[in-house]
């Protein structure tokens, strides 16, 4: 049986030589069809040929330049083959896109402790793996696989809403792309990290993702809409699985982290998405802890400076 790696190459494959038949069909029913129709043409009658011609779009009309037939091949084949080269630049740029997602709380599990059984366990029984990403040291999240699944979804999150704006087809097939690289990658790392080597069960463990994704969609829509606690609620709900010993101050600097990516995707032109949306994701989150703690440190030096001597006035 084929690894996961093996069979998600394969469908990616099976989608690009699917692409390249419909682009070869395509060129050859452009090429009949620029071509076929000069054949009936009748070059002695003048007039006769300056109709058809003009019917087929070749002479010239009241502000539209004349094209001869090696123009308009051209022009035919040129607008095909962008066409169907843009699943390609789709596909490139998702998964540009999502290894900058996923990267975010990336963690690792000691093959001697895969082997010998001795993988620590959280106390719903999740392995804990080593992790030294921001989210793990700044966030205080567990290198687990579902905090490795919840900061990609968040990530993945503020692309779809950018994608929103791009025409109805063609974000979905940007989200599509996105999605299928998430799910390809969490299987993977089911069977890699965690040694869950039946198919059947993992893919029962991604069917509780996908419902998870769907969740995380309408939790943080819902924040956006409505406001900075809703999405801090979301936040807690979905990353810190509601715990209660969260820290608010990591609540309000992934907020405003949140509200920050979103400003920098929206300034970002539809045609500049395929190279620089990752580029927001450079900003960490850990520097929103400076705006969430400027309010207290300013009060603190308001305080010290009404208890001090007028001489000895402490500054920001």
């Amino acid at each position: 049986m084929a690894c996961s790696n093996c069979r998600r190459q394969l469908a990616l494959l099976v989608r690009e030589t699917s692409a390249l038949l419909e682009f070869r069909n395509t060129v050859a029913t452009a090429q009949s069809q620029f071509t076929r129709p000069l054949v009936a043409i009748d070059h002695s009658r003048s007039s006769h040929d300056q109709q058809l011609r003009q019917r087929r779009g070749f002479a010239s009309t009241p502000g539209r330049p004349a094209l001869n037939l090696s123009q308009s091949i051209r022009e035919g084949v040129g607008s095909v083959f962008r066409k169907t080269a843009e699943p390609y630049r789709v596909v490139q740029a998702t998964e540009t896109i999502y290894k900058a997602c996923s990267r975010e709380a990336l963690y690792t599990i000691s093959i001697a402790d895969r082997k010998a059984g001795t993988i620590p366990k959280t106390t719903e029984g999740e392995d804990i793996g080593e992790g030294k990403t921001m989210w793990h040291q700044d966030f205080k999240l567990p290198p687990t696989f579902s905090t490795w699944s919840q900061i990609t979804m968040l990530h993945m999150y503020l692309v779809f809403a950018r994608l929103r704006n791009l025409e109805r087809e063609t974000a979905r097939s940007w989200q599509r792309q996105l999605v299928d690289h998430y799910f390809f990658d969490a299987e993977e790392k089911m069977d890699l990290l965690h040694g869950i080597n039946s198919r059947a069960l993992r893919h029962r463990y991604l069917k509780d993702l996908f419902v998870q994704w769907r969740g995380v969609i309408a939790a943080y829509d819902e924040g956006v809409t409505r406001g900075d606690p809703t999405l801090a609620s979301a936040v807690w709900r979905n990353v810190y699985k509601g715990r209660d010993d969260v820290d608010l101050r990591a609540l309000a600097a992934i907020v405003s982290w949140m509200r920050l990516c979103l400003k920098m995707l929206d300034q970002i032109p539809d045609e500049a998405l395929y190279y620089r949306a990752e580029a927001v994701f450079k900003w960490p989150a850990k520097n929103e802890l400076l705006l969430v703690d400027k309010p207290t440190r300013e009060l603190e030096v308001e305080l010290a400076n009404k208890s001090s001597p007028p001489a000895q006035k402490v500054t920001a």
